[in-house]
């Protein structure tokens, strides 16, 4: 037996109403249903951290490949978001070490709620702080990050998706998007190991001016891995 929108009162419709607004001014799914995959590993999202890329898997998988080399790998995540890097390399580095930062508590919150939703919240150690601040007297083998890295003079190229919903925090990086390249950089080389490797994600058009930053810090080997497009997306460094 069919029933009425009177019958049952304007009520029932209301949450999906809800639902339908605020898609309808460009806040992503994901943060409208709380939940993403990345590196086939479920997480929480909310409007507190970016929403994981897919380009930021090949960060992943060469993080993974470069610590292979070490028997126990001692890893930063640098800006850990969600926690999606530290936690995808928890789950595939049993050996691992990792300690991840972000500035940010209330990523950390969710980054901690993603490390014990992946069973490897206690391979993690959750800092917050200023970049390496929170590491600067320890030592690694593996710097990893995607940092802010968009140009503030870029912002209204963004889609409303990412402009208007996701953290400016973790998205704009001063007026040529190289600010926070500038101190995470030699601050890395500062924690790492010899023959230790710094992994960042960069933007289109960065490679030649952040292989340039890591050249000057000190790093060596410069190379780079492009995304499915062909564009290089990670960068990696040696310190010697």
């Amino acid at each position: 037996m069919a029933h009425s929108d009177a019958e049952f009162g304007a009520d029932y419709r209301k949450p999906y109403d809800e639902l339908l607004q605020r898609r309808r001014v460009g806040e992503p799914i994901q943060y409208i249903t709380g939940e993403t995959e990345f590196y086939g590993l479920p997480f929480r999202v909310t409007p507190d951290v970016l929403i994981p890329r897919p380009e930021t898997e090949h960060l992943v998988e060469q993080a993974l490949a470069l610590a292979a080399r070490f028997e126990h790998p001692r890893i930063v995540d640098v800006g850990t978001g969600s926690g999606a890097i530290a936690v995808a390399l928890a789950r595939h580095l049993s050996q691992a070490q990792i300690a991840a930062v972000d500035i940010s508590a209330a990523a950390l919150e969710i980054a901690r709620e993603n490390a014990e939703r992946n069973a490897v919240s206690d391979r993690i150690r959750f800092l917050q702080g200023d970049l390496l601040g929170p590491v600067r007297d320890e030592r690694f083998d593996i710097v990893v990050s995607n940092p802010p890295y968009v140009a503030a003079a870029d912002r209204e190229t963004l889609a409303v998706e990412v402009r208007d919903h996701e953290p400016a925090l973790a998205l704009f990086a001063g007026d040529d998007g190289f600010d926070i390249y500038r101190r995470l950089i030699p601050d890395g080389f500062a924690v790492l190991e010899p023959r230790g490797y710094m992994l960042l994600e960069i933007g289109y058009g960065q490679s030649a001016a952040v292989a340039a930053l890591l050249t000057q810090a000190g790093f060596v080997g410069i190379e780079f891995v492009p995304d499915l497009q062909g564009i290089p997306r990670v960068v990696c460094g040696r310190r010697p």
